[in-house]
């Protein structure tokens, strides 16, 4: 059984990048047979899908926030990353990483919480 653990730090001030990072355990990210994103859900508000990586490394990002996203991974240690720059208060969200399966995310970390604030 697939297991997703976010970690990172929970207060990051304006203009500073964020970063957080998906540990996971129970499926190798390198299995062709799926996709991995970081999805967020600010207060209030609906999901909002961040970005993608693929089993072979290639990345697909969300137009609106294509600008300040990177996803990268590490195989090593089967974990990926976000790196979210130039944040403002409006990035105060849940963060989520998932396992995408046909273009639907079919499992979730339990999600993190990052609050932009001075």
């Amino acid at each position: 059984q697939v297991q997703l653990q976010e970690s990172g730090p929970g207060l990051v001030k304006p203009s500073q990048t964020l970063s957080l990072t998906c540990t996971v355990s129970g499926e190798s990210i390198t299995n062709n047979d799926y996709a991995w994103s970081w999805i967020r859900q600010p207060p209030g508000k609906g999901l909002e899908w961040m970005g993608v990586i693929h089993y072979d490394g290639s990345t697909y990002y969300s137009p609106s926030l294509k600008s300040r996203t990177s996803i990268s991974r590490d195989t090593s240690k089967n974990m990926f990353s976000l790196q979210l720059s130039s944040v403002t208060p409006e990035d105060t969200a849940v963060y989520y990483c998932a396992r995408i399966s046909w273009r639907v995310p079919r499992d979730w970390g339990q999600g993190t919480q990052v609050t932009v604030s001075s």
